[in-house]
């Protein structure tokens, strides 16, 4: 039998939101009852600093993690990242994972807040 509390999260690491510069990052086995918002950037940062086909997304100081989609739930528009429910945002690095919202298969984008903000006010896709 399956644990409940343990799943796959993907991670959208977003380069740039004007060219949809992204790469998944697929995490297995995550236990979203022990880990915290904060255990889940550093492991989303080692795998930026240790994974293959990484070095572009290594240039980016990502801070912010916003869940994009829930298991079995609508998706938005934008491809990368959800530009609505800016309480989607996780705010708190001591927050565990299943307290925000987290199951298994949610998918999230991690990002420059501030390149977020800027794109939020102009939201054109560039080619």
């Amino acid at each position: 039998m399956a644990d409940a509390n343990k799943g796959v999260v993907t991670v959208r690491l977003i380069k740039s939101f004007e060219y949809r510069t992204f790469k998944n990052v697929v995490l297995k086995n995550i236990d979203f009852a022990q880990t915290t918002v904060g255990d889940l950037k550093k492991q989303i940062q080692h795998e930026t600093a240790t994974g293959t086909g990484m070095r572009p997304f290594r240039t980016v100081e990502y801070d912010t993690l916003k869940i994009y989609t829930k298991a079995h739930g609508s998706k938005t528009n934008n491809l990368i990242v959800n530009l609505d429910r800016d309480d989607w945002v996780l705010k708190n690095d001591a927050d565990m994972l299943d307290y925000c919202g987290i199951a298994n298969e949610t998918e999230l984008s991690y990002f420059n807040r501030a390149a977020f903000e800027e794109f939020k006010k102009n939201p054109e896709v560039k080619w």
